[in-house]
């Protein structure tokens, strides 16, 4: 591997994406709106409005999912401290691993469609390096930001959800147990498989928006967690959360292999 090589074209893909609104954009909402807009709302409404003016039959559901060995001392808590630490804690983690997902997802969708817009892909494609090479150098494009997109998403709602929380909470209450997973295992497991497979669309799709489009798709299992959980037919602790890594991980890098042995720059200079 020429790892220079791949450096340099990851440097000038990332500099393209900060040169295109359309891919840079939605990497600073999604985060600002998953990550301060809506954790804010949820701990602020009730206290605004009070737990009387809301709908609380899901949170009662919830109630009664959640193991005593996770949270021991739940039961003795208010109800307001109650809906901050469910709704912030576990209702809301499976929409935090929309951020990994969605900026693995936006900058893959750009990988080499944005090329073919851009018309600067058959250039690439007739340097010296190996397609291995120019693969690899894609999906590091999209993997690298992710998880420091990722990870400076984390921090931010740890501060907004504590700053928010702290005079209901009586102190600092996050994170809890299930992110640690939820952070270091299944959102990169998520990055890898959403990477592996809008890289696989891009690499076939005549535009930005139509490979963006087809990724949107990923986001459908995300919902089926939230859904799954609000509904109580599971509950995401930090085994479930291990436990989903364990085969989204395979599926990510199964991805990654196909692409890397179907990719060849001969198929996509005959579709410039």
């Amino acid at each position: 591997m020429n790892w220079r090589a791949i450096r340099a074209i990851i440097a000038k893909d990332l500099r393209q994406v900060l040169s295109n609104k359309m891919v840079w954009l939605p990497m600073i909402l999604v985060p600002a709106i998953i990550n301060i807009l809506m954790p804010a709302m949820i701990t602020l409404v009730p206290l605004l409005a009070g737990l009387d003016a809301m709908d609380t039959g899901e949170m009662d559901v919830f109630l009664k999912i959640v193991p005593q060995r996770v949270e021991p001392g739940l039961s003795e808590m208010s109800a307001i401290q109650q809906w901050v630490l469910l709704s912030t804690s576990y209702l809301f983690a499976p929409m935090f691993l929309i951020v990994p997902l969605m900026m693995a997802s936006i900058i893959g969708a750009d990988s080499f469609v944005g090329e073919k817009e851009r018309k600067t892909l058959e250039g690439l494609l007739y340097t010296p390096l190996t397609d291995d090479e120019i693969f690899v150098a894609k999906l590091l494009t999209g993997l690298i930001p992710a998880q420091a997109i990722s990870l400076f998403s984390f921090v931010l709602y740890t501060i907004v959800v504590n700053a928010i929380g702290y005079n209901i909470m009586g102190g600092v209450f996050f994170p809890r147990l299930n992110w640690l997973p939820l952070v270091i295992w299944l959102g990169p497991a998520i990055s890898v498989a959403g990477m592996g497979a809008t890289v696989l669309v891009s690499s076939r799709a005549k535009s930005f928006m139509q490979a963006q489009q087809s990724a949107g798709a990923l986001v459908l299992p995300v919902v089926f967690l939230m859904i799954s959980q609000t509904t109580g037919l599971f509950f995401l602790g930090p085994s479930l959360i291990w436990l989903v890594g364990v085969f989204v991980w395979p599926a990510g890098l199964w991805m990654i292999w196909v692409g890397a042995r179907t990719f060849r720059r001969g198929k996509l200079l005959a579709s410039i």
